[in-house]
């Protein structure tokens, strides 16, 4: 199984924009992308070492990284997201 390898691809691209882009304008986004980091380190590890464990590991497998690898991606930042979005100050908030 190679699923683990679409979020660790993920997780490498993540860490290299964020410390390539250093601008002066921090966002909210930009601010959140640590634990994006996290997650996505995190999760492709643990994924590693079960493969490893359970003897299933496999270093290129398409067909598992397209119907397993990006659909994990994807929960991962939409999940990271909505943290995001949901630790954002509404309007409503930051005029009280």
């Amino acid at each position: 199984m190679s699923c683990f390898v679409v979020p660790l691809a993920q997780a490498v691209a993540t860490t290299i924009c964020r410390r390539v882009v250093k601008d002066s304008n921090a966002s909210i986004w930009k601010a959140q992308l640590p634990a994006l980091e996290k997650m996505l380190w995190g999760g492709s590890l643990v994924l590693l070492v079960d493969h490893i464990a359970h003897g299933e590991l496999l270093a290129f497998n398409l067909q598992e990284m397209l119907t397993v690898g990006i659909p994990m991606s994807v929960v991962v930042t939409a999940v990271w997201a909505i943290m995001v979005l949901v630790k954002s100050p509404s309007p409503k908030r930051q005029s009280r």
